[in-house]
C-alpha cells in the first residue's frame, strides 16, 4: 500500500513521526510536503495529497495540520476525495467502514500514540461492506459529478 503524506509547518514533527511509523508498519510513504517554511498554506500540501490519492499513485492520503479540520476542509473541495478529521479509533473504522473515506487528517495536538492508533484501524478498517452505506456514498459521488 503507498500512503501520501503532507503537512503543513507546524505538524512537521507529526508528519515525520508518522512517516517512520508508516514505513516500520511496512508501507510505501510519498513526502507531498519535504519542505516547509512558516509562510506555506496548507491547501497547497492538501491538494498534493488528494491528487495522487485520486490519480491512484496513492492508495489513500494522511494529512496533519493543527486542527486538522482545515486540511480536511482542502481536501474535500478534490473530486474524488472523502477526507475524514478524526478524533477517535471509531472515527478512524467509521469513517472508512461507513463513508469509504480515502483521506486521513489529524491535528498534531493528539497524542501521538493516539495517533498511531487512529493511523492503523483507518489503514486496516474494511471499506463500505453495506449496502446503505455504498447507496449513500454513491449519492454523495452523483451529486460530485453533477455539480
Amino acid at each position: 500500500m503507498k500512503i501520501a503524506i503532507a503537512s503543513d509547518h507546524r505538524g512537521v514533527d507529526y508528519k515525520n513521526k508518522t512517516i517512520d511509523y508508516l514505513k516500520k508498519l511496512g508501507y510505501e510513504v510519498i513526502d507531498c510536503s519535504p519542505n516547509n517554511t512558516p509562510t506555506d498554506d496548507y491547501p497547497d500540501f492538501a491538494f498534493l495529497v488528494c491528487n495522487k490519492v485520486v490519480s491512484k499513485e496513492a492508495d489513500i492520503g494522511v494529512l496533519v495540520c493543527r486542527t486538522g479540520i482545515g486540511m480536511s476542509i482542502a481536501a474535500n473541495k478534490v473530486k474524488g476525495i472523502r477526507c475524514a478529521k478524526v478524533d477517535s479509533v471509531e472515527d478512524a473504522i467509521l469513517s472508512r467502514n461507513d463513508n469509504g473515506a480515502n483521506v486521513i487528517s489529524f491535528n498534531y495536538t493528539t497524542s501521538f500514540y493516539k495517533v498511531k492508533k487512529f493511523l492503523k484501524a483507518f489503514i486496516e478498517a474494511e471499506v463500505l461492506n453495506d449496502e446503505r452505506h455504498i447507496r449513500r456514498v454513491n449519492k454523495i459521488c452523483e451529486y460530485e459529478r453533477s455539480n
